[in-house]
C-alpha cells in the first residue's frame, strides 16, 4: 500500500503535492552533495558556508528574494559533480598530478550532466556547472568571458574561493582574512566579477561573515581535534555527552560543556565504525530547503507534467 501511494503521489495530478515533491527532489540532490563533501575531511561545513556567503552577497546586490533563494541553493549544491571524482583524487592530501587535476576540473560538467534529467536542475545548473568560469576567459569548463557568466555562477565563484582560502587545507593553515581580501582585490575583474567582488569585500570588511567563518551551521563552530585541528563536525541534534569522530584521524571525541559552550575532548579511543560513517545533516538540509522554497514561485519549481516523469 505504501509503495502504491508513493507512485500515486508522484504520478497522479489529482493527488500530487507539488511543494512536497519539490522538497523531496531537492533533498535528494542536497544529501548527495553532502556526502560528496563528507569524503574530504578538510572541508567540513564548506557547502553550508558557501551557501550562506552566497545568500548574503545576493542580498547585498539587491536581487529579488526568489533569486536569493535560488542562489542559496546553488551555493550548497555547487560541488555536486565531485560525486564523479574518484575518492583517491578527491581525498589526496598531497599535490595533485596534472592528470589528477584534469579529473578534478571535470566536476562542473559532471554536475551539469547529473542535473540534466532532474526536474529542478534548472534552478541550480548555472551555479553547479559554471562556478569555475572567470571573467578573463581562463576558467573552465567552457572558457566563458564576463558577459557570458550568469549572476548565480559569478556569486558562487567568489564565495567558493573565499571559503577555500579561509579554511584549513592539508598543505596550509587558513589564510588570514586581510590576506584573502587582498587576493580578491587583486583578482577583481580577472578571476572574479568586479561588481560582485566589490560587494563581497565590503561585506567582509563590515564583519558580515564573522558568524560564518569556521562554522558548519548557525552558531556551531568546527571543533578542533588535538591531533589534526578544526576537523570535527557537530550537528544541531548533538548534545553534551555525545561522541563524535575526527574526520581525519578518526579519533573518538566526546562533547562536553565548558563555560556554557560545547567543546570536544579526545577520549583516547579510536572512533567506532559507525561514528566514522558520514551521517547527512538532515535537519540542516531541511531548513535550507524549506526557507528557500518559501521564496521561489511555484511556477519556477516543477510543473505537473514534469512530476509525471519522476
Amino acid at each position: 500500500m505504501l509503495n502504491w501511494f508513493r507512485r500515486q503521489k508522484y504520478t497522479d495530478p489529482a493527488v500530487v503535492d507539488t511543494n512536497q515533491l519539490s522538497k523531496d527532489l531537492l533533498a535528494s540532490l542536497m544529501v548527495m552533495a553532502w556526502f560528496v563533501e563528507a569524503k574530504d575531511p578538510y572541508t567540513g561545513g564548506h557547502l553550508w558556508r558557501v551557501s550562506r556567503y552566497a545568500n548574503l552577497l545576493a542580498r547585498a546586490g539587491s536581487l529579488p528574494e526568489a533569486d536569493v533563494a535560488r542562489i542559496t541553493l546553488g551555493g550548497f549544491l555547487h560541488d555536486l559533480g565531485k560525486v564523479a571524482v574518484p575518492d583517491a583524487v578527491l581525498g589526496k592530501s598531497g599535490k595533485l598530478s596534472d592528470d589528477e587535476f584534469a579529473i578534478i576540473r571535470m566536476h562542473p560538467e559532471a554536475g551539469g550532466r547529473l542535473l540534466s534529467g532532474h526536474p529542478l536542475g534548472h534552478l541550480v545548473l548555472p551555479a553547479v556547472e559554471l562556478h569555475h568560469e572567470r571573467p578573463d576567459g581562463k576558467g573552465y569548463p567552457y572558457g566563458l568571458t564576463a558577459a557570458m557568466i550568469p549572476t548565480d555562477a559569478a556569486i558562487v565563484s567568489i564565495c567558493d574561493a573565499f571559503d577555500a582560502m579561509t579554511s584549513l587545507r592539508p598543505y596550509r593553515q587558513p589564510l588570514p582574512l586581510e590576506k584573502v581580501l587582498a587576493i580578491l582585490r587583486q583578482e577583481t575583474g580577472t578571476q572574479f566579477n568586479s561588481f560582485w567582488c566589490a560587494r563581497f569585500i565590503d561585506l567582509a570588511e563590515q564583519g558580515a561573515f564573522t558568524d560564518i567563518l569556521g562554522h558548519t551551521d548557525d552558531g556551531i563552530p568546527l571543533h578542533s581535534c588535538p591531533h589534526c585541528g578544526p576537523t570535527v563536525v557537530r550537528q544541531r541534534h548533538h548534545h553534551a555527552g555525545d561522541v563524535l569522530a575526527c574526520n581525519l584521524c578518526h579519533s573518538e571525541m566526546r562533547l562536553v560543556e565548558q563555560q556554557g559552550q560545547l567543546a570536544v575532548v579526545a577520549t583516547g579511543k579510536k572512533a567506532s565504525a559507525d561514528l566514522q560513517q558520514p551521517q547527512a545533516d538532515k535537519i540542516l538540509i531541511k531548513s535550507i530547503i524549506e526557507t528557500s522554497l518559501a521564496q521561489i514561485p511555484i511556477t519556477q519549481l516543477v510543473r505537473l507534467s514534469d512530476a509525471s516523469r519522476v
